[in-house]
């Protein structure tokens, strides 16, 4: 019956769930934690790993938690010496068959299998082990598989499927020989992966990690020759606490420029400046687009997953993706030209290393039709989560840390730039400015209907007298939902932003990893982008085109949006790609 109670109990504790409700949500609403590997709210539920077994009323044996619902009067068990010894057990044979080296596992310390083996006392020998000759899968510019450590939980296969669209990785063979992989075990790089990371951010060990550029970097700053400049992305601030064991969402701004410079950077800059540049080109685009009869619905082109995944499933709407570069990329060419000669500097002897909190940017940036002269833009791209390794190593003891500014000439930017990092901010962005430059003057600042964590989202705008028609979408079944409306013609946009990763930027696959605890019951999308919009409602400067750098720039360099020069180094090209 609709809107029906159950009544139960865990563990003698009363509580009131409603009907079709599990043991696992119970034993939530009675503050009792029930351990979890497979399970992955709402997105994998399978009650495989046999973790979370527990005694009930009315069944025969042991159950799955995360699968099995409540019922009228149950009463449920979660830690007798029978569940405790199952748990165990269990926890042992998959250490049989696990590459136990946590000493040097990135993972070591917040491994969910570790912590849970810690728990319950496990001897890591009672079964013989298998003989770990599984090859290790680096192919990629952003991930590392390895399979030894894989305890086929299945959580990277279901995100991928599920929440991506795409299922590039899946179970292989059976039994004993069951393994996650792509397609007739090829490589990750020879398979259309878009590089969003999603999967190693649910991979609960290390079997799915980041490759590493940290010691690119600590090579650059130890080089004299070398001046090494550090730019952030709009989104870091508000996830790199959590490295540190502050709340979700804390803005760490300040001390996040402070660290970078104790690592030994030479210059430290604010990314949103360029995330300011990104949306007054883009917004140019967008105009001359609609007033010429261009190819519409434009799309925006800062997340290289969606561009990467656009390039592999629907090469046709290339022509429809903004020409614009990604922040990430315009501050590379920015600091490799103005810059450069601006300081007298060859663009050789810049080391210039994007954080972000992307694994796709990590390929964007060896995208060669973005190179020039034979330089990349970005030399390395940083995740947020080996900003906090390299912090952490240094000695850094980051929540005693003072706040710093950014340096000059990039620390100002508008609070336009800032919510870059959440779905929907681009679009909110792109509006404040779209809509001055077509009626002269926007009265609206905010733009709320595509606020939100949601995975679509839609809008209609009264601006220069035309109703312009957008669309914004995060994770990349929500893309193909939008993308496949447009083609049967029951979708008609002038514009739309799309993220690959849910919720966008501040749940990206180089983002710190946070425990099942918190994954499965904070919300993590709302918390991180309510410190982005806080940042933006506080500065005085709402819309990219006001900003003081922005006119530096083009007063200096650029001459205006849309220009020769604008376009030769803001602007790129894509690449079809087989699928």
């Amino acid at each position: 019956m609709e809107n029906q109670m159950i009544h139960c109990k865990i563990n003698g504790i009363p509580v009131e769930v409603p009907a079709g409700s599990t043991i696992l949500d119970a034993a939530k609403v009675a503050k009792v934690e029930i351990p979890t590997l497979c399970y992955l709210k709402d997105i994998n539920c399978i009650g495989a790993c046999r973790i979370c077994v527990v005694e009930a009323t009315g069944a025969r044996g042991l159950v799955a938690a995360c699968t099995h619902p409540v019922s009228e009067g149950m009463e449920v068990q979660t830690n007798t010496p029978k569940v405790r010894k199952s748990r165990k057990t269990t926890l042992e044979l998959l250490l049989s068959n696990h590459n136990k080296k946590c000493l040097s596992c990135e993972r070591a310390e917040n491994c969910e299998l570790q912590k849970l083996c810690t728990a319950y006392g496990v001897d890591e020998d009672k079964f013989q082990h298998e003989e770990m000759t599984k090859e290790i899968d680096d192919s990629s510019a952003y991930l590392v598989r390895d399979n030894n450590k894989c305890i086929n939980c299945g959580r990277c296969t279901a995100v991928c499927k599920k929440v991506q669209g795409i299922a590039v990785i899946g179970s292989i063979q059976r039994g004993f020989n069951a393994h996650v992989g792509c397609a007739f075990d090829t490589p990750l790089a020879e398979n259309p992966c878009v590089g969003c990371g999603q999967c190693a951010v649910v991979c609960p060990v290390g079997a799915l990690t980041i490759k590493s550029s940290e010691q690119a970097v600590w090579d650059a700053i130890a080089d004299e020759k070398k001046k090494v400049v550090f730019f952030t992305a709009p989104s870091v601030r508000a996830q790199l606490g959590e490295a540190f064991g502050m709340p979700v969402g804390t803005n760490v701004e300040g001390k996040m420029v402070n660290a970078i410079r104790r690592l030994g950077a030479d210059e430290v800059f604010n990314m949103d400046v360029t995330a300011d540049l990104t949306i007054v080109e883009e917004a140019n685009e967008l105009i001359e687009r609609i007033q010429n009869g261009g190819t519409l619905p434009m799309f925006t082109s800062c997340c290289p997953g969606w561009v990467k995944f656009c390039e592999h499933y629907y090469p046709e709407f290339l022509p429809h993706l903004s020409s614009c570069k990604s922040p990430q990329q315009m501050f590379g060419a920015v600091i490799k030209s103005y810059y450069a000669q601006k300081n007298n500097i060859d663009p050789k002897d810049l080391f210039v290393v994007s954080v972000i909190p992307c694994t796709a940017k990590k390929f964007e940036v060896t995208r060669e039709e973005q190179f020039r002269d034979g330089l990349e833009d970005v030399d390395v791209a940083l995740t947020t989560r080996e900003l906090g390794r390299m912090i952490k190593r240094a000695g850094i003891v980051f929540t005693d840390l003072e706040d710093e500014k950014f340096d000059d000439p990039f620390e100002i930017a508008s609070g336009a730039g800032t919510i870059f990092g959440a779905t929907g901010g681009v679009m909110e962005a792109a509006l404040r400015t779209a809509a001055v430059k077509l009626d002269g003057e926007c009265k609206a600042i905010e733009f709320k209907e595509v606020r939100g964590t949601e995975g679509i989202k839609e809008a209609t705008y009264k601006v220069g007298g035309m109703d312009v028609k957008v669309a914004v979408a995060s994770g990349l079944a929500n893309a193909r939902t939008i993308v496949d409306g447009i083609i049967s013609g029951e979708k008609d946009y002038n514009f739309v932003e799309i993220m690959a990763c849910p919720g966008g930027c501040i749940n990206g696959g180089g983002q710190p990893v946070v425990s099942d605890s918190v994954r499965n019951y904070v919300d993590l999308k709302t918390e991180r982008a309510k410190a982005l919009y806080d940042a933006d409602s506080a500065n005085t400067l709402r819309k990219s085109h006001e900003s003081p750098v922005m006119k530096l720039l083009y007063d200096e360099y650029f001459e205006k949006p849309g220009s020769h020069k604008a376009h030769e180094l803001l602007h790129t090209t894509y690449v079809k790609r087989g699928k």
